[in-house]
């Protein structure tokens, strides 16, 4: 975790106002967290903190593309990523991040790292079905997609067999129904 230093924004010798920070994100980043779903990772994070008397305000907002495999077809493709997380920083007694939009530290706190916002953001950004875009649009070839269409059924052979069967005594019921 020693990469991780890079994240630690130390508040403390900051002035009361507006302060910007800039990451670059790439697949070592992640490795980090050992996390491994992405192929390549291509993102930019822009980090608004505002440091007020009382308390700070964190702004995230992620944009970039990384590369994923589609959940289809298995082909590897680039997605676009972009988000936004605010994140409120009060302090306190002891340390409480049970509210996800607010975060206290204890008093005498003198830093913050931003890593596991940022992981997190970039993570809960991705799609839970990550689909080609030539799947979509039908550009895409591929045997697996092949493979799919051949293995699919046909229309035309389940309405031949979805012939419905009722109980004929239920045929006699509802004779009563319509008769007079």
């Amino acid at each position: 975790m020693k990469a991780m230093k890079a994240y630690t924004i130390p508040f403390v010798g900051l002035k009361v106002g507006k302060h910007h920070f800039d990451y670059q994100i790439d697949n070592a980043f992640f490795l980090e967290f050992d996390y491994d779903e992405f192929n390549d990772a291509d993102l930019k994070v822009g980090l608004l903190f505002e440091k007020k008397p009382t308390l700070l305000e964190l702004t995230f907002n992620v944009k970039g593309s990384i590369n994923v495999n589609c959940d289809v077809s298995n082909e590897p493709f680039d997605l676009k990523i972009e988000d936004t997380f605010k994140l409120v920083v009060k302090f306190g007694e002891s340390y409480n991040d049970d509210n996800e939009e607010i975060l206290i530290l204890p008093h005498g706190e003198y830093q913050i790292n931003v890593a596991q916002y940022i992981y997190e953001l970039i993570v809960l950004a991705v799609p839970a079905k990550k689909v080609h875009p030539g799947i979509e649009d039908g550009t895409l070839q591929s045997d697996i997609l092949s493979k799919l269409e051949e293995l699919s059924p046909e229309e035309g052979k389940t309405e031949e067999n979805n012939i419905e069967e009722t109980d004929p005594r239920w045929d006699t019921l509802k004779k009563l129904l319509t008769d007079k």
